[in-house]
């Protein structure tokens, strides 16, 4: 049988890949996923749903209930409150950003994409029919305003996280609100993953972009309770914004999802009542995750890292060697997994990605393996500098 022309090219392009559990002695630092417990409260909520016989379809929205205590949690907007219709619940941020590509970008569109960034963005685009534009990162690895100000006219939508995953970065008020003057009078259409918002190092600060007046009636947000709450098996996101794109959001929603597990949404109430405390013991420990990996690799031959300022990630440059496939193979054989830099986008090449999200002795122990295996210089193959200079799935 022959599948659809769309999924054809999507398989051609995409770089993500099919993640499975970590053979036996070796160490994952390639997940994306809290490795702490989702808190008892939550988890106590969602069997309280269970015995009490909430266990059918709830709204295809999501609960009014939950959906109106998220939009009282949005920073506050001149005019009209945020209320419960400006708000869809979904199957995990993926979902939400999946809906909300759907929605707004079809063929020919284009959709901005500062880079190295989350692969799923243009996976999403590609399935879509739109056309990636892929824009690289100043070396500090904040954003390129130059190069977006060349980018962005005609854009249909301009798609970033924030703080980023790959790279761990906290973008600025300041770069927000330049964003918002390079976007003055346009109607592209800005997508904010902020799904690591309370994972903010010291010396750094978080601007929504939902915060910033230039930006705030042409963004949608997107969140989840997965990385705040170690929630992602629970596979609760949401997304809000602009009330006509979450109605078309919901449309595609519904018609690919359909509505989410009712107890859930009431594990995900539970979550939002959490004292803060327990979120920031959570942060605490991302914290000295980062001092452990700053400390490994600062100083280490032929490695580079610009310390993470958010979210739980460390995107490590090495200075001589193979495609970062490539390397990411010759890792796994030393028995540490880490993300390729390539999956990223043309930028990540070089590169090599690392999950904080680990008990600190695998962590410790895939630094080790790490520094040992790339902590020097590296002559490079012929059949390497083939794999590096061969065809590459072109966006645009």
């Amino acid at each position: 049988m022959r599948v659809a022309a769309r999924i054809e090219e999507l398989r051609r392009c995409s770089r993500r890949p099919a993640l499975a559990p970590a053979p036996p002695g070796s160490v994952s630092l390639a997940m994306g996923e809290p490795d702490l417990p989702t808190p008892p409260p939550v988890i106590e909520a969602a069997a309280a749903a269970l015995r009490r016989g909430d266990t059918h379809y709830a709204d295809q929205q999501g609960l009014r209930k939950l959906r109106a205590e998220l939009a009282s949690r949005l920073p506050a907007r001149p005019g009209p409150t945020w209320a419960a219709e400006d708000v869809l619940v979904t199957h995990g941020a993926t979902a939400a950003l999946a809906a909300v590509v759907l929605a707004m970008i079809g063929p020919g569109d284009r959709v901005v994409i500062p880079e190295p960034a989350y692969s799923l963005y243009a996976d999403l685009v590609v399935l879509a029919g739109g056309t990636v534009d892929f824009v690289p990162l100043a070396p500090d690895l904040h954003w390129d305003l130059d190069a977006l100000a060349a980018a962005l006219p005609g854009a249909a939508m301009m798609l970033f996280s924030n703080p980023s995953n790959p790279t761990g970065i906290v973008h600025s008020r300041q770069e927000l609100e330049a964003l918002g003057g390079l976007l003055d009078g346009t109607g592209t259409l800005v997508v904010s993953d902020e799904a690591y918002h309370r994972l903010v190092y010291p010396g750094h600060v978080l601007t929504s972009a939902l915060e910033i007046e230039s930006l705030r009636d042409r963004t949608v947000y997107v969140q989840t309770f997965s990385k705040t709450y170690a929630m992602t098996g629970w596979r609760v996101g949401y997304l809000a914004g602009p009330r006509e794109v979450v109605d078309a959001a919901a449309h595609v929603h519904r018609t690919c999802n359909g509505s989410l597990n009712t107890a859930v949404q009431y594990a995900a109430l539970a979550a939002l009542e959490l004292p803060d405390s327990v979120v920031e013991a959570m942060a605490d420990t991302y914290r000295r995750r980062r001092e452990i990996v700053v400390a490994y690799l600062s100083g280490a031959p032929g490695l580079h890292l610009v310390p993470p300022e958010g979210a739980f990630y460390g995107f490590v440059r090495y200075d001589a060697g193979p495609p970062s496939e490539v390397v990411a193979r010759e890792l796994a054989e030393r028995q540490v997994l880490v993300r390729a830099g390539a999956e990223y986008g043309p930028s990540g090449e070089g590169h090599i990605r690392i999950s904080l999200a680990a008990s600190t002795d695998d962590l410790r122990t895939g630094l080790e393996r790490i520094v040992a295996h790339l902590g020097r210089a590296r002559t490079e193959s012929e059949g390497d500098r083939k794999m590096r200079n061969g065809d590459r799935c072109r966006h645009d």
